[in-house]
């Protein structure tokens, strides 16, 4: 443990851990050696029994008071090292949830000789402690920030341990295999059994490909936890805009029969089918005289380039148009989904028509009336099979973010390094040394072997209290 570290773990800190806005109930955390003394001259329980001599994992009711005065009336909750979030001594005040107690409490708890917690400290204190590894405690936050059903349980899952478990296992696998060529190669008078090459090569492909599929599963974790982008796209007044009012829905943006109403592009977050889709409501695409309105149309088409998804919009109640064919064909191989809006008033022989038409270009095809909400339940299920999230399991083993994918390709490089040196039969002394590379990213990812500077790193996107 660092010097850094050790003055950590000798201090106590707190924080409001609940939200500096007017709610219910509003909670104080208290963490370290002095936890349960500072609280004690804050928390009067009403029983008279002290906080001091009260078993973990136990609560009392009672008053708060600052400078003798009751200022509120409140639970403690006491939870004992090491059985405890941070590994400390924790006490967590309940209050009433206004601004003005909650900080008057904590004000109460620092002058008894708490210190102000930095943000994300107390998770921090786990990860010292060694309750949780690194990616876990990455994990918190990325629970905390979770905007979907599909983010939470990947976030949950990592919290859970599901990517340190993967890691561990391929890191051990790793390690067998270094140890034996270290004793092999260093002891050579105890007869130690020399791996053979077939053995060698298939255990470090294992290896590879495990990290292998955890890097390629990282587009699509990224997908589920930061939202899908997705442009809404098509000619003037096919219902793009009364479609992204459906998907939001409110009225996000403005619907008019005046063709080109939708100028600039109108950006909404939803949640579709359990996943968000980072939706763009883009201006109608066609050829104009209008200046402002070709600005428009032109960052409809960046904003269709840059996107995951595209839910390209065609009014059945007309016959395709020339901008409909050019749009077809610009969307061929790209991932869409073609939306038949206004099936309400279109005839049979349009709906025929534009499916047959349609399909040769984008297979997937939703008939629906952005209008009256008929079809949106196909199109929420059709989304994530379009994208392959269908085929994801959330609570996988999933990298959660750059640094533990570096952490992975660091890993990789020298992994195959060894598997072409053992293919072309070079001298197990350099395989060796290619797996002690390999194993060191891997300890960097779970924090088993790391830099303060990466740990402040990891910690300083945390809010306080948590």
């Amino acid at each position: 443990m660092t010097a850094e570290h050790q003055k950590i773990s000798a201090s106590t800190i707190a924080a409001i851990a609940t939200g500096l806005t007017p709610s219910g109930v509003g909670m104080i955390r208290i963490s370290g050696p002095e936890a349960v003394q500072i609280s004690d001259k804050v928390f009067q329980p009403i029983n008279g029994v002290p906080l001091l001599k009260r078993r973990g994992y136990t609560s009392a009711y009672g008053y708060i008071c600052s400078n003798g005065e009751k200022i509120d009336e409140g639970i403690a909750a006491v939870y004992r090292a090491p059985f405890s979030y941070t590994g400390e001594d924790i006490v967590e005040i309940s209050c009433h949830g206004g601004v003005y107690l909650m900080q008057k409490t904590l004000q109460a708890v620092l002058n008894h000789g708490a210190k102000p917690a930095g943000a994300g400290e107390f998770t921090k204190r786990a990860f010292l402690n060694g309750k949780i590894s690194l990616d876990q405690a990455e994990s918190v936050m990325d629970l905390i920030q979770a905007n979907s059903a599909s983010a939470a349980r990947a976030a949950l899952a990592g919290k859970d341990g599901a990517l340190q478990k993967e890691i561990a296992s391929i890191q051990r696998e790793l390690v067998g295999i270094a140890s034996h060529l270290a004793a092999w190669i260093d002891f050579p008078e105890e007869d130690v059994e020399e791996l053979a090459s077939s053995s060698l090569e298939q255990q470090l492909e294992n290896s590879i490909i495990r990290l292998k599929n955890l890097n390629q599963g990282y587009d699509t974790g990224r997908l589920i936890r930061e939202g899908i982008p997705t442009a809404i796209v098509g000619k003037p007044n096919v219902g793009k805009s009364t479609l992204m009012n459906l998907l939001s829905r409110y009225e996000r943006s403005i619907v008019t029969d005046v063709p080109g109403t939708t100028r600039d592009i109108i950006e909404e977050s939803v949640q579709v089918g359990g996943y968000v889709l980072r939706l763009a409501d883009t201006a109608g695409l066609r050829e104009t005289t209008d200046q402002v309105e070709s600005i428009g149309i032109a960052w409809s088409r960046k904003k269709m380039d840059s996107s995951e998804l595209v839910l390209a919009v065609f009014d059945m109640s007309q016959p395709l148009g020339e901008e409909d064919i050019e749009l077809l064909n610009n969307l061929k191989g790209r991932t869409a989904i073609a939306i038949l809006n206004k099936n309400d008033v279109a005839s049979i022989q349009n709906i025929s028509d534009y499916e047959k038409r349609i399909s040769d270009k984008i297979p997937f095809v939703v008939a629906m009336s952005a209008q009256n909400g008929d079809g949106l339940e196909k199109l929420e299920q059709m989304i994530p099979n379009v994208l392959g999230l269908g085929r994801i399991d959330p609570s996988a083993a999933m990298l959660a973010n750059e640094r533990q994918r570096d952490c992975v390709n660091r890993s990789l490089r020298p992994l195959q390094d060894g598997l072409d040196a053992v293919q072309a039969g070079i001298t197990l002394d350099a395989v060796s040394v290619c797996l002690e590379d390999a194993i060191s990213p891997l300890m960097e990812l779970t924090g088993e072997r790391t830099s303060d500077v990466v740990i402040e790193q990891v910690f300083e996107r945390f809010c306080v209290g948590k």
